[in-house]
Formats: structure tokens, C-alpha cells, sequence
């Protein structure tokens, strides 16, 4: 029997896409569009103030192209507290303004492929702890998209063995590694949370090294012959006062 690999979990994330409902928002009053963006910018500072607590970390960013005008990426320690920021948003005046787009629910995930060294649990490590419950970047561009692991005859990466795994993954980082510096990337495990099984999250702040970072990692075994992709949604960061600029109507 083909051995599961223990996963350590850290926090939970929601990747929250929306779109703009410009002809709903081009009728609002100056008055009303004003009180909106004030109330959103005094939200996302209530989530600035749980970042600095350390207690959940959060991002916003604009996306570009037609999938979607902005997405919110939140992280916080439970799944209740994630559904407390979900409603807390809905409930705000710029929301009536909002279309949902695309969601993704999963948790920040690492996987104990590598044996234990001195007998330590690598989970217990504060360097492995931070990588769980990071404080999102806030870089210039970001990528996220969704991913799965084939299961079509031979190519079932769920029939491999571990060992196997192992190797083609550590392939894998290797290509990861040479862009250390350069992109910043957050895995997160969504197998039986989402649709997809994987969101990949990179941040850069150079736009290119997004596409080649993600260009080089498809030669990759691990990617090539196992690797399934959803949509990409790329957007550049927006800062909370960014949002007067963005929802400025002249």
C-alpha cells in the first residue's frame, strides 16, 4: 500500500476574488462612494492591527485582466476566524459593490518528506512554525493559481512511491531555489476543502520572474507528467490608500 505523507498545517487561508460592479458604483453618490472606501479602509485597518498581534496576516491585491478587479488573501488561525473576516467584509457598504469572482479555502502546509533529524520534530522548529503561519509579503506582483496532482493511468501521482515522491519534489525545489530572492512562495494544502487539491501563491517584485520561475518549474518532472493547472490570477499590490486612486470616479 502507497504511504500518505503526514502534512504539518499551520494557519488557515482564503484567497476572496471579486469584481468591481463599475456601472452599479459609477451611479453611487460621492457622498456614498466616500463613506464606502472609508469604511473599507478602516476594515482592512482592524486586519493590519491582527497582523501586528501576529495573530493572522492578510493582503490585497488588483488583479489584472478580466477574471476578476481584486483579490483579498487572509490568513487566520482557525476556520471560524476566517469566516468571521468573510462576513465581516460582506457586511461592509463597498461590498453592495462587489461581485465574487473566485474563492479558494485551504490551510498553509508543508510535508514531512524528510526523515527527522536527532529525533526532533521538525514542526516543532520555530524556523518550520514561521513557515506556517508567515506574514504574507507585500510585493509588487503576485501569482496564485490552483493545482492538482494527475491521477490518469500511469501518470497517478497517488500511486508513486513516498520515496519517489520524495525525490521528484526535491527535484523540484532545486528549481525553487535559484530564484530565491526573487519570488517568494506560499503553498497551501485544499484536499478535501476546495475543488483543488493545491494553491500556489508567489509574490515578486518583478513581474517577469513570475512567468520565469513558473516556465522553468514545468520542466520538472514533478510538474511535467504530475502536475494539473487551474486558472492564473495576477495582480499588482494595492495599498489601503490605493483604493481612493482605484475606485475614483472623475
Amino acid at each position: 500500500m502507497v504511504e500518505a505523507v503526514e502534512t504539518m498545517d499551520g494557519w488557515f487561508s482564503l484567497h476572496d476574488l471579486r469584481k468591481v460592479d463599475w456601472a452599479k458604483w459609477k451611479l453611487a453618490s460621492k457622498e456614498e462612494q466616500t463613506k464606502a472606501i472609508e469604511e473599507f479602509k478602516t476594515l482592512l485597518s482592524s486586519w493590519d492591527q491582527v497582523e501586528k498581534d501576529k495573530s493572522g496576516s492578510h493582503c490585497m491585491y488588483h488583479i489584472v485582466g478580466q477574471k476578476a478587479d481584486l483579490i483579498f488573501i487572509i490568513l487566520r488561525p482557525t476556520m471560524k476566524g476566517l469566516a468571521e473576516v468573510e462576513t465581516h467584509l460582506n457586511k461592509t457598504k463597498l461590498a453592495e459593490y462587489l461581485i465574487p469572482a473566485y474563492s479558494h479555502l485551504s490551510v498553509v502546509e508543508l510535508s514531512k518528506y524528510a526523515p527527522q533529524k536527532d529525533g526532533v520534530d521538525p514542526e516543532t522548529l520555530p524556523e518550520i512554525q514561521a513557515r506556517l503561519k508567515p506574514i504574507l509579503p507585500k510585493y509588487e506582483h503576485i501569482s496564485f493559481y490552483p493545482m492538482n496532482r494527475k491521477r490518469e493511468g500511469d501518470d497517478n501521482w497517488f500511486t508513486l512511491e513516498k520515496n519517489k515522491r520524495s525525490k521528484l519534489l526535491y527535484e523540484h525545489s532545486l528549481t525553487g531555489r535559484k530564484y530565491a530572492g526573487k519570488v517568494k512562495q506560499i503553498i497551501t494544502g485544499s484536499v478535501g476543502l476546495d475543488k483543488w487539491e493545491w494553491g500556489v501563491t508567489l509574490f515578486a517584485h518583478d513581474a517577469l520572474q513570475l512567468k520565469k520561475i513558473v516556465y522553468e518549474m514545468r520542466f520538472d518532472t514533478a510538474t511535467s507528467r504530475y502536475g494539473e493547472f487551474g486558472e492564473f490570477f495576477i495582480g499588482n499590490y494595492l495599498a489601503n490608500d490605493d483604493l481612493n486612486t482605484l475606485l475614483e470616479i472623475s
